[in-house]
């Protein structure tokens, strides 16, 4: 890139919530990184809360976290996953952490006694927080995603931030594209524009116009449609761009291609475009979408009937089946309703069990009966955090004998608290960023089948706990079958758990599935997948 100005584009959305602003960032990001262009984004929130790391799965699907310990917007997961580019703390912000900023140098007594105001303090510090990637010097562009709909009381201090931003950069160097609705009225038999006509007029109210309009949409845009939307809205017509909806969010980058949207960002940003090196992307959609054979994988856990619950989980079965031409077919099982009496029932006829993260007692019995069941029966299984928990414990009752193991954080007055509260967290009372968060490193036991499938001796994963496995059992384990397969070399933290015996049964504390991407599908995924189809194949003979 000649020019040595960050460029800066803003996303926002208006009509309805959920129409899929992260995905058409993230498309677009890789578009320009596909073009040689540095690119990142980022995600404003405007909830009050300092980060989504206390709310819950119900509230906000999944809490994903970032190498350096940031507990994110589940947003921040597409655009690692598209753009194979880590995300750190500077990638999220919330209205909680910029009040929280402004009100703690007020308190030090850095605004020298003047009143505090929304203007311009806080959209002084939402300026300040979006510009930091920006003079790190590490990126040609950068997406910032403006959270919920233009209209609300809590996204006007971000839209009159960037206003400002827009005023203060220049047209060459900054613009906003809106995603917008056409909603299609079936009596009708039309597709109509007013609602993104008032969209857009409510964007300008707050002294914003939008410069693209990205419009959802059921059905094709036909020629009229735009010309009218690009009259009422103030844009060019090339700069209304339809995003009809798509078999998979990864078909939206080629989609985008196909729209010209990367040619309009690029010209406007008065920056050179060039045909898109999208090969590696399109050799991923195609195996996606004509996959040899498939498989049926249960996913355990106990906010399964919110997909966004497990959207990583979710999202790296989507990379591993592609890598290994598999379609996943993921059955949701709800915990609380899995006993002895139905559990094989629900699993005889799968070809592999995953045991979802999560806190609290509520399912941990299904979760158990579970494993016990997969165990048995040689079906491959991974458990993630509370997974690989409950997996010990699982062992440790059925195969050990201690019927009432248990960990403290379901049962405090257990005899034999095989998982256990960690020492650094005993002291702790708040709940907010204090888990076992961020990258830690991990060392492999020569010859386990974890460091085969790594391929290496030392790894780095992602954490998200407060609970671990007790070493004061750590022997009566692994002598009776499961082993120890992974340490932190600083803790003797307990990471991975195995047992050999088994075609494939290992149980990780850390989040693997936070690192698996389109260009990059996690070894562990890859490797269940493939255990998963070889069980399948194997059952059919």
């Amino acid at each position: 890139m000649t020019n040595t100005t960050t460029k800066y584009i803003f996303v926002t959305g208006g009509v309805s919530s959920s129409l899929g602003k992260g995905i058409i960032a993230a498309s677009l990001a890789k578009l320009l990184q596909s073009q040689g262009y540095r690119t990142t984004i980022q995600k404003l929130d405007p909830y009050i809360n300092i980060d989504p790391g206390t709310l819950n799965p119900y509230e906000h699907g999944e809490c994903y976290v970032t190498d350096d310990g940031a507990e994110t917007d589940l947003d921040l997961g597409h655009y690692e996953r598209f753009l194979n580019v880590p995300t750190s703390q500077a990638n999220n912000v919330t209205t909680g952490r910029i009040y929280q900023s402004v009100i703690d140098k007020e308190r030090r007594g850095e605004f020298l006694g003047k009143t505090v105001q929304v203007i311009p303090h806080i959209t002084d510090e939402i300026k300040h927080r979006i510009q930091i990637l920006g003079k790190s010097g590490e990126y040609d562009i950068i997406l910032t995603e403006i959270g919920g709909t233009v209209g609300d009381i809590e996204s006007l201090p971000y839209v009159e931030a960037v206003r400002q931003l827009k005023w203060e950069l220049g047209n060459e160097n900054a613009l906003v594209i809106h995603l917008t609705l056409i909603p299609y009225l079936s009596a009708a038999g039309e597709l109509k524009t007013k609602p993104t006509q008032h969209s857009v007029k409510t964007l300008m109210e707050s002294g914003v116009q939008a410069d693209i309009l990205v419009c959802r949409t059921e059905h094709e845009l036909n020629d009229g449609i735009r010309t009218k939307l690009a009259r009422f809205c103030n844009v060019k017509k090339e700069s209304v761009i339809q995003s009809i909806d798509a078999s998979t969010i990864y078909d939206v980058p080629n989609m985008m291609l196909e729209e010209g949207l990367d040619k309009v960002v690029l010209n406007q940003l008065q920056l050179e475009a060039h045909t898109p090196d999208l090969t590696s992307w399109n050799n991923f959609t195609e195996k996606l979408k004509n996959p040899k054979s498939d498989i049926v994988i249960g996913l355990i856990g106990k906010y399964v009937e919110l997909q966004d619950s497990y959207k990583s989980i979710l999202e790296a079965f989507i990379h591993a089946g592609a890598a290994n031409e598999v379609r996943v077919k993921v059955v949701s099982i709800h915990s609380e309703f899995l006993d002895v009496q139905n559990v094989k029932l629900k699993i005889e006829n799968l070809d592999g069990v995953l045991v979802a993260p999560g806190f609290g007692e509520r399912g941990i019995e299904g979760k158990i009966e579970a494993i016990r069941y997969v165990r048995e029966h040689n079906i491959p299984f991974f458990g993630i955090c509370l997974g690989m928990q409950m997996a010990v414990i699982e062992f440790s009752r059925n195969v050990l004998n201690l019927h009432k193991a248990n960990s403290s954080e379901m049962d405090e007055l257990t005899p034999f608290p095989v998982i256990d509260l960690m020492e650094a967290q005993k002291l702790i009372t708040k709940k907010g960023g204090t888990m076992r968060l961020g990258s830690w490193e991990c060392n492999l036991l020569e010859n386990s089948k974890v460091a085969t499938i790594y391929n290496k001796n030392i790894i780095h994963e992602r954490h998200r706990h407060r609970y671990e496995f007790n070493n004061d059992f750590k022997d009566q384990i692994e002598n009776s079958g499961m082993l120890s397969t992974g340490c932190n070399p600083q803790t003797g933290l307990v990471e991975i758990v195995e047992i050999p015996s088994h075609p494939w049964f290992i149980g990780v504390q850390y989040h693997p599935e936070y690192k698996s991407t389109v260009a990059n599908p996690h070894p562990l995924f890859l490797s269940f997948i493939k255990a998963a189809l070889s069980y399948k194949i194997n059952k059919q003979l």
